[in-house]
């Protein structure tokens, strides 16, 4: 295969990524300020995960402006909260809480564990906040995470139950994933600089990440009969004022 041959090889099998993996997008703070009513013009974005915390005490500064407006505009929206290191589960847990609404979440939230937490990875604080964010907002969290540490910290039976977010700029991952994502160099109207996109493995769509709400069902008439109805007989006399 000579060099032209190539070239057209690696053209061709690039251009679907570039033209079908606009999925969906995270942002942060480092976007400054959002036309979200731009953004959703572009209508291969399903879905935005939003910086909310990190650690203890950080909170993104745009994070509420972020959430209504993307919500307003008509994007499902995610919420999630970079791991730390320093800090144990319940402190991070409630710096989350504290911050996201879970009746404005309509996607799972993230439990984002960056590449820097290789070597001091704490599994036991990861697994207490995983089951903190479960249990107050109804869904297992997806874990975001690079390919390297999924497969020294992840790739085991236990954690199997779990969808993945994962991040490899390069080329697909080689493991089971839900999301990728896969450039954070990504142009977007609406979106200052540079953003995150991501696309969903062809196995998922966006309806793997919906938080399924619980409805309430509707009132039932009483059945014939259960209506209890006043009688003569149970009525209280009349009284004449003698």
């Amino acid at each position: 295969m000579n060099r032209y041959t190539r070239y057209f090889v690696l053209l061709f099998t690039l251009v679907p990524i570039a033209l079908n993996a606009q999925k969906g997008i995270d942002v942060s703070r480092f976007q400054d300020s959002i036309k979200w009513n731009n953004v959703v013009k572009n209508k291969n974005i399903e879905f935005v995960y939003i910086k909310a915390t990190e650690g203890a005490s950080i909170k993104d500064p745009m994070y509420k402006y972020n959430v209504k407006k993307a919500r307003e505009a008509g994007l499902l929206v995610g919420s999630y909260h970079v791991y730390s290191s320093r800090t144990t589960a319940y402190q991070q847990f409630a710096n989350f809480k504290k911050v996201v609404d879970k009746k404005k979440q309509d996607i799972v939230p993230v439990l984002d564990i960056e590449a820097m937490h290789c070597n001091k990875l704490n599994m036991a604080r990861v697994d207490k906040l995983l089951e903190l964010m479960e249990k107050e907002y109804g869904v297992k969290p997806m874990i975001y995470t690079s390919e390297k540490l999924y497969m020294t910290h992840f790739n085991i039976k236990k954690y199997k139950k779990y969808h993945y977010f994962i991040a490899n700029y390069k080329r697909e991952p080689a493991m089971a994933y839900t999301v990728w994502q896969y450039t954070q160099r990504g142009k977007q109207k609406g979106i200052a600089g540079f953003v995150d996109f991501s696309k969903f493995h062809k196995k998922y769509s966006v309806e793997t990440i919906k938080i399924k709400k619980k409805e309430t069902p509707p009132a039932q008439p009483p059945k014939a009969g259960e209506t209890k109805t006043a009688t003569t007989s149970n009525a209280e006399p009349v009284k004449t004022g003698k």
